[in-house]
């Protein structure tokens, strides 16, 4: 019989526990649980996704019901036009404001919803 060439392939040992989970098999809830750096990770970036929603939706809020006040100082006779008797100025901040916050709100509460089931998704997935 002949003996290979070289010397014996090397073996590194890391650890002498046998059995243990690797740390790509441990659930992401996991970390979560423990508080671990790739938990507070995962935690800030969701954290950063639902503050960027929440900066989108208040902007896009400051935008559209701040742009009456634009809109009347810009052009004036918006300021004494009427509908049924009833003064522009009025109808737009004291009935036409409410639909665009629900609006605003109900979108608010999807895009949060998808958010949160994404990040349940991830940490459930696990």
């Amino acid at each position: 019989m002949s003996t290979p060439a070289g010397p014996p392939q090397r073996v590194r040992v890391t650890s002498s526990r046998r059995g243990g989970i690797a740390p790509s098999a441990r659930p992401i809830a996991h970390d979560l649980d423990e508080q671990t750096e790739l938990g507070g990770l995962y935690l800030r970036g969701l954290m950063r996704a639902q503050l960027r929603l929440g900066v989108l939706v208040l902007g896009t809020g400051v935008v559209a019901i701040g742009g009456l006040p634009l809109l009347m100082l810009l052009v004036p006779s918006t300021t004494t036009l009427a509908f049924w008797g009833i003064p522009f100025p009025w109808l737009a901040l004291g009935v036409a404001v409410y639909p665009v916050v629900a609006l605003l709100a109900r979108w608010y509460v999807r895009a949060s919803e998808r958010i949160e089931a994404e990040f349940s998704d991830v940490v459930g997935r696990s």
